[in-house]
């Protein structure tokens, strides 16, 4: 692990917890948090949601909150931009119960070492249970550990096809 990975997940270890405790005060659900170096400079990254989804004021609010609360805090130890937004059509999927929540859902899901001899998997989401998530992929069930899952999304079809 590089020193610049080390130094965005100490910070994410101490800004997460503040940016999910005034996410959840403010009536969302943190769905994701990414602080990572960009061209233009490092990115702080927090994707919110609600029920009815959220708005530009949501978002406007959130950040100038928590702008607030980590210039206070000190937390952030370079220069970066924040950026708050809904987590979008094709939103990520991370804990147990986001896969139960989306359950009838296209989704696609990357492992991060081959389940069945394969890492990439496209189906409906059935759920999840017992840390097993679980995928009907053409027909065919497939259980992936939730903890071997690098990255899931919902996979908006545009095709209007189920």
């Amino acid at each position: 692990m590089t020193d610049m990975h080390k130094a965005a997940r100490q910070v994410l270890s101490v800004a997460e917890p503040l940016i999910e405790t005034l996410v959840t005060d403010e009536g969302c659900e943190l769905v994701d948090v990414t602080y990572h170096r960009e061209p233009q400079g490092w990115v702080l990254r927090v994707y919110i949601d609600r029920t009815g989804g959220v708005t530009i004021a949501d978002c406007q609010s959130i950040s100038r909150q928590l702008g607030d609360m980590l210039e206070a805090r000190d937390v952030m130890r370079h220069a970066y931009t924040l950026e708050v937004s809904s987590p979008g059509l094709n939103r990520p999927l991370k804990k147990a119960a986001d896969f139960e929540r989306f359950a009838g859902q296209r989704v696609r899901v990357k492992t991060k070492a081959a389940v069945q001899g394969r890492r990439n998997f496209l189906g409906k989401l059935l759920g999840c249970a017992d840390g097993l998530v679980q995928v009907d992929v053409d027909g065919t069930g497939v259980r992936l550990p939730l903890d071997s899952i690098g990255r899931a999304n919902i996979e908006y079809d545009f095709s209007g096809k189920k």
